[in-house]
Parts: structure tokens; C-alpha cells; sequence
């Protein structure tokens, strides 16, 4: 929010004058150009304290002026000398990566996973689809934010607002379907977009027999009339950590498909739609590599490090 432009010693006291002569806030407000509550917040300071003058704040002095103790002394400083001093203090610049706000107990769980999985062959990782949900917005932040510190990471939470939701899935051979849900998702419609997409990306993508079904612990997807519908269809399912979609690969999908979205300026909800059709199409099928499906593992050992 914006600062506002604090008012001068002579308009405060002209307020308190003209309530002392026996206006009313509203008129004090209108003769002067002022909010009606700016009005009153004056006059209760000026009968609590006998002033405007603004009062003392709380908290410890700066150490540092606004205008830079460097600057004052006379000393440049270019933003490549400020970047190299961060980084010979061990910092660089780096895109911050989402992760989501972890309970003790989501931290012992994916650690668990973590154990659980990390020796587990290429052959295993590339014969998983990976499903889930993402939002893009028409004119929110679709992109990523650049800090400066050892961890690059910012701690998140679930939220809506304004914006298309999307369903997808990929595996090591490339993106499967992606749909736009465009009702409140419940069990029913979940259970309905899988019948009428996972299967069909399946035989698209020409997985091997056995292949294995990735989702989160959203309560829809883990519904005990989801977990039945699964069984009966002999859909294999991946065990899955709660609060962990940083350890889902599909992230780096719809990191790059809200950026393509992003670079095409959609004007309208109509039109992120369609952009976001046309792009999911545009992504190579081969993206083994790109997407790092198999660095799943890898990461799964750098979550054993971070904790």
C-alpha cells in the first residue's frame, strides 16, 4: 500500500482550531480538503496528548540512513560490486522456488519417502504419470521472483483467486491430456476427469504394463470412493507424501507453460485458455531430460541434506 501524504502542522492545527469553534468533523473535513476519520484521528490525539505533533514510535533507531552512510561519504557503489560482495558471502541470485509450509509431521513424512525412494532405478520414474491441478491467472503473478540468499526457496500456502484451473498429466515420454475444469471440483468430477483422461494419455504415451498412477493427498483425490474406483480400473498409485508439490516433477511443466502463456499476453479468460491449449500441445514429447522426470530421485536426495 501506498504512503500517504502526511498533512502539515498547519493543517492540523487549523482542524483543531475550527473543532474548537464548533464544526463538526465532516464539515472540518470538507472546508479542508480531508477525510472525515483523518479529521477525528487528529482531534483524539490532540485531547488525548494536547498536540499534533506526530509522537514518538517504538522499535530501535536505524543504523543505517535512507540515504546510505556509502553515499554520504562520498563512495559509489555499482550494482555489480554489490552483487559480488553477496556472493563472496556465500549468497547468489536465483529464482525462488516454491515450497509449501511444513508441520513437524509433513517433514518426518517426506523424509520417509525420500528414504523409501531414493535408490529406486530410472526404469521405475519413467514409467509414472504424473498428474495435478494448477491455476493461471489472467493478470497475476504466473512468474517467478529472484532472491538473493543460501536457500532459495519461499514458503507458501494454498490460496484461490482469480483464474482458469487446469488438470494435466506428463511421464519421461512427454505431456499428456490437459483439460480446463471449469466447475468446483469435487469427487464426482475428479473421478470423471481421470476416466475420461488418464487412461487415454496412458495408451497416448504408450506406457508399459504396470504403470504407475501419481497423485496428491488433496481430499478428492484420496476419497474413499476415489481410492475404490482406482482399485476396480487396477490403476497402480504411488504413495504420496502430504504437502509436498515441490517433489512432483509436473512443477517444471506448468512453470514453463504459464510462462509461454505469460510471453502471449492473453486478454481474457477465453484466451488463456486457448493459449494454454495450443502451448501444452508445443511442448517437445521427449522431455525426459528437460522436464528432469529422472531427477526426481536427485532431488529426493537433496531433501535428505536440506533436513
Amino acid at each position: 500500500m501506498a504512503k500517504t501524504k502526511e498533512l502539515s502542522k498547519d493543517t492540523r492545527n487549523k482542524m483543531v482550531d475550527l473543532h474548537q469553534a464548533g464544526k463538526t468533523e465532516s464539515a472540518i473535513g470538507k472546508q479542508l480538503g480531508v477525510k472525515k476519520s483523518t479529521v477525528g484521528a487528529i482531534i483524539r490525539k490532540w485531547k488525548t496528548y494536547k498536540t499534533t505533533d506526530n509522537l514518538p514510535r517504538s522499535g530501535a533507531p536505524r543504523k543505517i540512513s535512507p540515504l546510505n552512510d556509502l553515499q554520504r561519504a562520498g563512495t559509489k557503489v555499482t550494482k555489480a560490486t554489490i552483487s559480488n560482495t553477496l556472493r563472496r558471502q556465500g549468497l547468489k541470485s536465483c529464482s525462488a522456488r516454491c515450497v509449501p509450509l511444513l508441520k513437524p509431521v509433513h517433514v518426518q513424512a517426506r523424509l520417509k519417502f525420500a528414504r523409501e525412494h531414493l535408490d529406486d532405478p530410472e526404469e521405475d520414474w519413467e514409467n509414472v504419470i504424473w498428474s495435478d491441478e494448477t491455476k493461471i491467472e489472467l493478470f497475476g503473478k504466473n512468474s517467478t521472483r529472484r532472491v538473493w540468499r543460501r536457500k532459495n526457496t519461499i514458503s507458501t500456502v494454498k490460496h484461490g483467486g482469480g483464474n482458469i484451473r487446469l488438470w494435466g498429466c506428463f511421464s519421461a515420454k512427454g505431456p499428456g491430456r490437459l483439460i480446463r475444469v471449469k466447475e468446483r471440483m469435487n469427487v464426482a468430477m475428479y473421478r470423471q476427469i481421470l476416466s475420461e483422461n488418464l487412461l487415454p494419455s496412458a495408451r497416448a504415451l504408450k506406457m508399459k504394463h504396470g504403470w504407475v498412477f501419481q497423485r496428491d493427498n488433496d481430499p478428492k483425490h484420496t476419497a474413499r470412493v476415489t481410492k475404490e474406483w482406482l482399485r476396480k480400473k487396477h490403476f497402480k498409485v504411488l504413495e504420496w507424501p502430504s504437502q509436498s508439490p515441490d517433489l512432483n516433477p509436473i512443477e517444471n511443466l506448468w512453470r514453463e507453460l504459464k510462462v509461454r502463456v505469460v510471453q502471449r499476453q492473453p486478454q481474457n479468460i477465453t484466451a488463456i485458455e486457448e493459449i494454454s491449449m495450443e502451448e501444452w500441445a508445443k511442448i517437445p514429447k521427449t522431455r525426459k531430460r528437460n522436464v528432469e522426470i529422472i531427477a526426481a530421485s536427485v532431488h529426493y536426495e537433496l531433501i535428505l541434506r536440506y533436513y
